[in-house]
């Protein structure tokens, strides 16, 4: 059985506003089909890499560990059939391609991302939690030296 899946079925338009970066943890959901019916399989990860900004060949790879073992995939932006990328985590990495993760441990590589927020599982990433920053004003005061 032959199926046509066009990439008119795909939105454009709210692809382009995916935010797929480096660093960021996302959770793919991708269709699967099974006999006649179609399931949602979702793979969580690390992306590790964008390639080709948002063109029509436009890919981005996610890692993951499962069972020890490190499973990395690379999907088009524009498959039909990839349903939705949630962001489970944002981190700002310094690099584009984070192909050193494939040789660190994930503690290191923990350590050396920043996290910007934060997302509960329940979340759909539509609230943003900013971190709160402390600042403190301390005035120095400054004491001129008397002349005697």
């Amino acid at each position: 059985m032959y199926v046509k899946l066009s990439v008119m079925e795909t939105n454009i338009a709210q692809r382009k506003k995916w935010d797929i970066k480096s660093g960021n943890t996302v959770k793919v959901w991708q269709k699967i089909k099974e006999g006649d019916k179609f399931r949602l399989q979702a793979f969580e990860g690390l992306i590790i890499a964008h390639k080709h900004g948002y063109e029509q060949g436009a890919t981005f790879t996610v890692r993951k560990i499962s069972d020890g073992i490190g499973v990395e995939r690379i999907f088009p932006i524009f498959s039909p059939n990839i349903e939705k990328v949630e962001v489970v985590k944002k981190s700002k990495a310094r690099k584009a391609k984070l192909y050193y993760v494939r040789t660190k441990p994930a503690k290191e590589i923990r350590r050396k991302m920043k996290t910007l927020k934060a997302e509960g599982r329940k979340s759909k990433g539509t609230d943003v939690v900013k971190p709160e920053v402390k600042i403190e004003k301390v005035e120095a005061s400054a004491e001129e030296p008397k002349k005697e």
